[in-house]
């Protein structure tokens, strides 16, 4: 969310020499990923995730110079989103969470090719200090 101290340009909120995605650019994904990630779609996980690398790796790029903290949180949510398809899929109720952590883990998406900002933010940051 904006704080008043600081301010926005192309996307981004500037504040404390810090920045990171503003709230409409934020929303502006989640908007996005809902339509890909609807829990009544007839889609395979594999296509689903195919169709939804793209976005995320074009947001992604565009804030990739955000604060670090910023994208553990969309990378969660993302995985929420695909755990409540497969818990539907299953015949249960609810959103991805609790026990859906433990029968889907990180790993079964990263094995299906999801792709993660944190994963791909650390190894940018790998590259970078192999680099000097």
């Amino acid at each position: 969310m904006s704080q008043p101290g600081g301010f926005d340009f192309l996307g981004y909120h500037f504040e404390r020499d810090k920045k990171w995605p503003r709230s409409k650019s934020l929303m502006k994904l989640k908007d996005n990923v809902r339509d890909l990630t609807k829990r009544n779609n007839g889609y395979c996980m594999q296509s689903i995730i195919g169709r939804l690398n793209p976005v995320l790796r074009g947001w992604y790029e565009y804030f990739k110079h955000s604060y670090r903290p910023t994208f553990a949180p969309v990378d969660g949510w993302v995985r929420m989103r695909l755990r409540s398809i497969l818990r539907r899929r299953h015949r249960q109720r609810g959103a991805g969470r609790g026990w859906s952590n433990i029968r889907w883990p990180n790993e079964y998406f990263a094995k299906l090719g999801l792709f993660t900002m944190t994963t791909a933010r650390a190894s940018a940051r790998q590259s970078l200090q192999g680099a000097h």
